[in-house]
């Protein structure tokens, strides 16, 4: 699912259709930040498809967590209602949960139970 909104996120992000690059102005972004911030969703997206590389799929949940949070708190200042951010919210909580339920084989030895 993670990996699903990160690629499909991404994939728009990058082609920058209507809807997003309007969110995006909206928020105060400048337009070629869809570029930038869809090629790391995708690179995430395919980081955590891919078997093995504990590490990157860290660095890949801890990235959709920075976005979401950040999108989250974008749309706080910028006078989103509280109610337009539970999709949001709903991703980031995902993000988390997926992290956090993975098995000790997917996860680096720091963060392996015990």
């Amino acid at each position: 699912m993670v990996a699903a909104e990160l690629g499909v996120g991404g994939l728009w992000d990058v082609a920058r259709i209507p809807y997003v690059r309007d969110l995006v102005v909206h928020l105060g972004y400048p337009p070629y930040f869809l570029v930038l911030m869809g090629s790391w969703k995708m690179l995430g997206a395919a980081a955590l498809l891919v078997p093995g590389y504990a590490l990157l799929k860290e660095w890949a949940y801890a990235g959709a967590f920075f976005t979401y949070s950040g999108a989250i708190v974008s749309h706080l200042v910028t006078g989103y209602a509280l109610g337009e951010l539970v999709p949001l919210t709903v991703i980031a909580a995902l993000t988390v949960v997926s992290w956090s339920l993975r098995p000790p084989s997917r996860r680096t030895h720091r963060f392996a139970a015990r």
